[in-house]
């Protein structure tokens, strides 16, 4: 098949499926291998650069999906709903379980210092997390961990292209040691303006 004809098929199913469609699917779909479907789908990105809509990567599978910056002109358009915000709880509690894939309610409570009901079922109301099974421990909790949804929210391809956590280190009172971080960090400024 020519290579034109298949990117006008990967065009018409990533529009018409309209959700993140996983690579085997595409590669079942038009009996090629991994490899081409990759090679195919970079030189569609490459060609939808200055065009309205691209074709992101989630995990293993790819969307077609309007690029970001037209978002304030077409959200008006089709949707008459406030856009929905994520509260600063909200987004505590996302970052928690997305570097802490399978926490548990206590331990974001933990974390967090308050209670996270509400906070837990509107993120699972967004589709941002979802239950990822039992753990292990006494009386079962539940865990929870991001959805692709979430990945796509945040532009990250995968958990792996999330920003590295910076270190630090306790006192005897189990709390952050602010100064020794500042003191870090202008050591860190020294050394590349050394450089």
């Amino acid at each position: 098949m020519e290579i034109q004809k298949i990117k006008a098929i990967i065009e018409a199913i990533l529009f018409s499926a309209g959700r993140i469609v996983e690579q085997e699917e595409l590669i079942l779909a038009l009996e090629i291998n991994k490899n081409e479907i990759e090679k195919i789908i970079k030189e569609m990105q490459e060609e939808f650069q200055n065009r309205g809509i691209e074709i992101i990567k989630v995990e293993n599978g790819y969307q077609l999906c309007t690029k970001k910056e037209y978002y304030e002109y077409i959200y008006p358009i089709l949707d008459k709903r406030t856009k929905p915000n994520l509260s600063t709880a909200a987004l505590e509690t996302l970052a928690i379980i997305a570097y802490n894939q399978r926490a548990t309610k206590a331990e974001i409570e933990a974390i967090r210092g308050v209670n996270s009901d509400g906070t837990i079922y509107k993120l699972l109301d967004y589709g941002l997390i979802e239950d990822a099974g039992k753990a292990d421990l006494p009386g079962r909790p539940i865990t929870y961990k991001t959805t692709p949804e979430f990945l796509k929210m945040f532009g990250y391809e995968s958990l792996a292209n999330l920003p590295e956590l910076p270190k630090y280190k306790l006192d005897s009172n189990r709390q952050v040691v602010i100064d020794e971080l500042i003191e870090e960090d202008k050591n860190n400024e020294i050394e590349n303006i050394d450089k």
